[in-house]
């Protein structure tokens, strides 16, 4: 993944914890580019991340990672016809 927005060298070195967690987040919502999540690190960052992750993928990982069942009113259906 290469992120054209963002200084990531600069970010990093400026400021470890916050790069970490903007880049689980990028990495979560636009793709993983062959790289694996490490899922303790999912499940330590998870309160700091969740509001900022795709609604729908979001849902899927709180399955994945703690088996909680996703009711359907929770899955947005018409997610490119948001108004």
């Amino acid at each position: 993944m290469h992120n054209w927005s963002v200084n990531e060298k600069k970010f990093k070195q400026e400021n470890p914890k916050e790069y970490r967690l903007w880049r689980l987040t990028q990495l979560i919502n636009y793709g993983l580019d062959g790289e694996k999540l490490d899922k303790e690190e999912v499940k330590k960052s998870w309160s700091a991340i969740k509001e900022k992750l795709d609604p729908n993928t979001k849902i899927y990982l709180e399955y994945l990672l703690w088996e909680k069942r996703p009711s359907s009113k929770d899955i947005i259906k018409n997610f490119w016809n948001l108004s």
